[in-house]
């Protein structure tokens, strides 16, 4: 009934050739990047493969009160940020005991900085006071007079200039008006000379009562609720370069404050905290503008952002030293900067001589939260690798048979197509291995043991996604669709399946990963890294590389080799023309 034609099957717009290149070019990015001369070209290893640290931290109680399980926990979830903070470090950190006899292990993969180690026991109190008197650290030797019809005999000190803090590029445009840079702000005197500081007598002489001083063995934080002259005293007979002077401690925010700077240069008498380091935000360190050093960017919250502009409104109009704000960091000054004008909008910045790690770690313990209770490092001990070495030959081991065997049955089943399905292996293994390495150098990943079974877990789910797609192939020829139609309609079938199987593998690693913590965080990482991997070659390689071949009068001569045998398959040994109907196909046609 009526006229009926036989269509030339549809020309796809795949180009594989093209797919394959851009692959290519991907895939020698990577290897170069990986194996870029001069730098590591082996993935950083895990704790449990290569050794590394153990640092055991015992929690001191403050003031008789005992430590509480809840304290403990929060320190542990505080500790773990940190070091974390620094990079994907598969740190474990871990509990023993309870209360005062408690210790918590914190193991740190490889070679860890000084920073990591001083970010773990530091209680991060951080406060900003208003500067009473300011005087050298250590005794000075009385200097020679020598006439002068301006100047003076005494010496004066000056501001630290180890760091400062100035407003950012939001808090600036609000205090000017105009949207203005502010060319004073809140700023050390870096380069000129800060004034004598004020004599304790001067002082002294309004102080009526004697009130209680608290100190560690006369070491700050000197701390008392009045500025009477016991504390007057402290400062005065403070010096800043014994041994112990810089350690640190608690400071309570509600007392006033005798202390020294971090670098023992200056001591200060400092007042009660005008703005607390719980009303901080947001603590991010970055490159300073114009590449000049490092620096931490703070944001207040509302309550904070109104109480350090009504405290710098306040300096800005006092005579030094009053008219300085210093920034303590667990009892001691980090910095003493003027006030020169309001600091308004609740942004600021503390720029100095920082190193990456020194800011990072200074934007990890802000930006986490203070430590409930004071933690003093008891031991730190190096943990040997030879355990993880013989481990880790075991483990690739296993991984190398799993992937002879995954071999053999693709090359024994598959033939031609099993020869694809190992390239695509080869493929997903160099991807693999050049992804641990730039991460590992550029995130700090590390690869453990639990790392490495996940990795073997991806061969099978890499090899899953080849053996759906071909045995969709096969299902379309035996449906009587010629070979290339049956690999386009196989594929297209075949992906949403590899997606689906691929999307709850990702699943899985997602909630493993943000719902545990240690070892079992890297299997779940590794396990989502090579699920992606194995998308990325499912589609850019294995489909490509197929419709290549099913291009070839080789491949669909129905040879056994080819995989695609009629004896194999279970139809008709017939020759199917490249890009042509099936048989069975032109029949149906013909008789319509």
């Amino acid at each position: 009934p009526g006229d009926c034609t036989v269509a030339a099957p549809t020309k796809t717009a795949t180009k594989p050739g093209r797919t394959l290149t851009i692959l290519g070019l991907i895939l020698a990015s990577l290897l170069a990047w990986a194996f870029w001369p001069g730098l590591s070209h082996t993935p950083r290893l895990g704790l449990d493969l290569r050794g590394g640290t153990q640092v055991i931290l015992s929690p001191v109680s403050t003031n008789g009160v005992p430590v509480t399980d809840d304290q403990l926990k929060q320190s542990v979830e505080i500790i773990r940020q940190r070091v974390d903070g620094f990079g994907v470090a598969e740190s474990e950190v871990t509990t023993q005991g309870s209360g005062d006899n408690a210790t918590i292990i914190v193991s740190i993969p490889g070679t860890t900085n000084k920073a990591i180690l001083d970010s773990l026991s530091t209680t991060a109190k951080l406060d900003f006071r208003p500067v009473l008197l300011e005087d050298f650290g250590s005794p000075q030797p009385t200097p020679t007079p020598t006439p002068s019809p301006t100047g003076s005999a005494s010496p004066a000190p000056t501001a630290s200039a180890s760091a400062s803090i100035v407003p950012s590029a939001t808090a600036s445009a609000s205090a000017s008006g105009n949207g203005a840079a502010v060319t004073g702000g809140l700023r050390p005197a870096a380069g000129s000379a800060s004034p004598t500081p004020t004599p304790s007598a001067s002082v002294t002489s309004t102080v009526a009562t004697v009130g209680a001083v608290s100190s560690n063995n006369g070491l700050p934080p000197i701390q008392s609720a009045k500025n009477d002259a016991a504390l007057q005293l402290a400062f005065k007979t403070l010096d800043c370069s014994k041994t112990g002077a810089t350690k640190g401690g608690a400071a309570d925010p509600l007392k006033y404050l005798v202390t020294c700077s971090t670098d023992g240069q200056y001591k200060y008498l400092l007042e009660p905290a005008s703005v607390q380091g719980t009303e901080i935000a947001n603590a991010q360190a970055g490159i300073a503008q114009g590449g000049a050093g490092w620096e931490v960017n703070l944001t207040f919250t509302s309550t904070g952002s109104q109480q350090f502009a009504e405290s710098t409104t306040k300096l800005s109009k006092q005579q030094p030293p009053q008219n300085q704000f210093a920034i303590t960091l667990d009892g001691l000054v980090q910095s003493a900067p003027r006030v020169n004008e309001p600091i308004l909008g609740g942004n600021a910045v503390i720029t100095g001589n920082f190193s990456p790690d020194q800011a990072k770690a200074l934007a990890n313990v802000l930006k986490y939260g203070s430590l409930p209770v004071t933690l003093v490092p008891s031991s730190v001990e190096q943990i040997s690798p030879t355990l993880g070495q013989d481990q880790l030959s075991a483990g690739i081991m296993a991984g190398l048979l799993g992937l002879l065997l995954v071999v053999v049955y693709l090359l024994v089943y598959y033939r031609a197509l099993g020869l694809v399905a190992v390239a695509s292996l080869l493929v997903a293994a160099a991807i693999t291995y050049a992804l641990f390495v730039i991460l590992g150098r550029q995130l700090g990943f590390t690869l453990s043991l639990a790392g490495v079974a996940g990795a073997i877990v991806a061969i099978g789910i890499t090899a899953d996604s080849f053996i759906v797609y071909f045995e969709r192939i096969r299902d379309e020829i035996r449906e009587g669709r010629s070979l290339r139609a049956a690999g386009d309609a196989g594929w297209i079938r075949a992906r949403k399946t590899i997606l689906a199987a691929d999307f709850v593998s990702l699943l899985a690693a997602v909630v493993l990963y943000f719902m545990s913590v240690g070892s079992v965080r890297g299997f779940a990482f590794t396990l989502g890294l090579t699920t992606f991997v194995d998308i990325f070659v499912a589609f850019l390689f294995t489909r490509p590389l197929v419709s290549l071949l099913m291009r070839t009068q080789w491949f669909t001569s129905g040879k056994p080799w080819t995989g695609l045998s009629p004896d194999r398959l279970g139809v008709k040994p017939e020759v199917i023309p490249v890009g042509r109907p099936s048989v069975a196909a032109a029949s149906a046609a013909k008789e319509s």
